[in-house]
């Protein structure tokens, strides 16, 4: 078994929300229903404009004493912005942690072993650890060392992910890396994020992209029979009663891709561009692309840059 790699994930933006109404305030912003989360329970939920268009995709989890939050660090002033807008601090008491708090996650087949082991986590905790579903999450330790641990689905092998004070999280990676762990450079992860097919706020989605182009639907982002949230008339007509005329799609190919390319369908017309490309994944080049609805998963297309035209297969993001 190979040794684990090492995410740093502190630049993503944290906030927490904790009182009797809590889970009310933070569902009426988001499009997944958060009430219905039971302790240890997460979720992709994104907040939206009035229009439907995205703000920022975040990961939503009930700790029991409260909910925590985090988004994209580039998505993290809008959202931020929308809850102090929107949130009574009265009824819902909120507060950005991000400073005061760090992220590294843990990629690899023995992640959840290595993390327990670096916590300093009992056999029974570390057996906890290993069991998390995708998206859930338990806290280990008490008092200013608690971390809170979470089995994420952000990359495209298994993969732990620990939230904690920053002192905390520096033994936990000094623990990890005397252990053999190596740290992945930024575009490495990012090579993992094209691979899973998970859209990046600023980069395969803005405050011009409507939720459902940016396949949230697909990723379990949207409830579709929760109560009334910002933006839900527009999610709720799209869903029901039409679609949508762009989406999000992967890209393979031979050769690497580059971000800004043309797509072009069989008959040359042109039908997407390449938002975001990794030179290298398991399943070798890959790249996320708009793409209109009509290019169907499993054809061919012409991506162009310049004078190189690169053949590339499109797959649906899952």
């Amino acid at each position: 078994m190979s040794a684990p790699v090492l995410a740093e994930r502190g630049a993503r933006v944290r906030m927490t929300f904790a009182g009797d109404k809590a889970k009310e305030a933070l569902g009426g912003l988001v499009t997944n229903d958060v009430v219905a989360l039971r302790t240890g329970a997460g979720q992709r939920a994104a907040a939206l404009t009035a229009k439907g268009r995205v703000i920022a995709l975040c990961r939503v989890w009930d700790r029991g004493s409260d909910l925590l939050v985090d988004c994209d660090a580039a998505a993290g002033p809008g959202f931020v912005g929308m809850i102090r807008k929107f949130v009574n601090p009265r009824l819902a008491k909120y507060a950005d942690v991000t400073a005061t708090t760090d992220c590294l996650g843990v990629i690899g087949d023995g992640a959840a072993g290595a993390l327990a082991a670096a916590l300093g986590a009992d056999e029974a905790t570390r057996g906890a650890i290993e069991a998390l579903a995708p998206m859930h999450g338990l806290t280990v330790g008490e008092g200013e060392a608690a971390a809170w641990v979470t089995r994420s689905d952000d990359f495209d092998a298994p993969a732990i992910e620990c939230i904690a004070p920053p002192a905390r999280i520096a033994a936990v990676r000094e623990a990890l890396m005397a252990a053999g762990a190596r740290a992945e450079s930024p575009a490495e992860l990012d090579a993992r994020r094209i691979a899973r097919g998970l859209p990046a706020w600023g980069v395969e989605m803005t405050d011009d992209t409507i939720a459902q182009e940016a396949v949230l639907d697909t990723l379990g982002a949207i409830s579709f029979s929760k109560g009334c949230y910002t933006g839900q008339e527009v999610v709720a007509r799209i869903h029901f009663r039409g679609h949508v005329n762009r989406l999000l799609r992967q890209l393979e190919s031979a050769r690497p891709l580059a971000a800004g390319a043309r797509v072009l369908d069989a008959e040359g017309n042109e039908v997407g561009e390449v938002r975001s490309c990794a030179a290298t994944s398991p399943r070798g080049p890959i790249a996320i692309a708009m793409l209109r609805r009509e290019v169907a998963p499993d054809s061919t297309v012409t991506v162009r840059d310049a004078s190189t035209d690169t053949a590339a297969r499109v797959r649906a993001i899952a």
